[in-house]
């Protein structure tokens, strides 16, 4: 079994190792995601608001493609190397990936305030 997830592991740390985590545009996305997730857990009584939220992370989602695309014609006017290829993995990890969990998690509220 472990030698299973050994390969999922090694490319994992690959991915991880292969970005600079010191880059400014990173640590503003990052932030943003900590933000919009406060914003979700510090609202969760005020429906409005959430489902504000909601529609917000889900529309980030939704234009990833399209933000891939551009951010990859552009990507020397912010970034030392290019992070955007043309499957999208690098912008589904760190943009899409904790947009859908702030999205689950304001679905998950929802339901058990109802």
């Amino acid at each position: 079994l472990r030698s299973g997830f050994a390969p999922a592991y090694d490319n994992f740390m690959g991915f991880f190792h292969a970005i600079d985590w010191k880059e400014p545009w990173l640590i503003c996305l990052l932030a943003l995601h900590v933000l919009l997730l406060l914003s979700a857990i510090l609202s969760r009584k005020h429906i409005n608001l959430q489902m504000c939220l909601f529609l917000l992370a889900l529309s980030g989602v939704y234009f990833a493609e399209s933000l891939n695309l551009f951010l990859s014609a552009h990507w020397q006017m912010f970034s030392t190397q290019n992070y955007f290829d043309p499957h999208g993995l690098f912008l589904s990890v760190l943009w899409s990936g904790p947009l859908l969990v702030i999205a689950i998690l304001i679905l998950i509220n929802t339901l058990l305030s109802l």
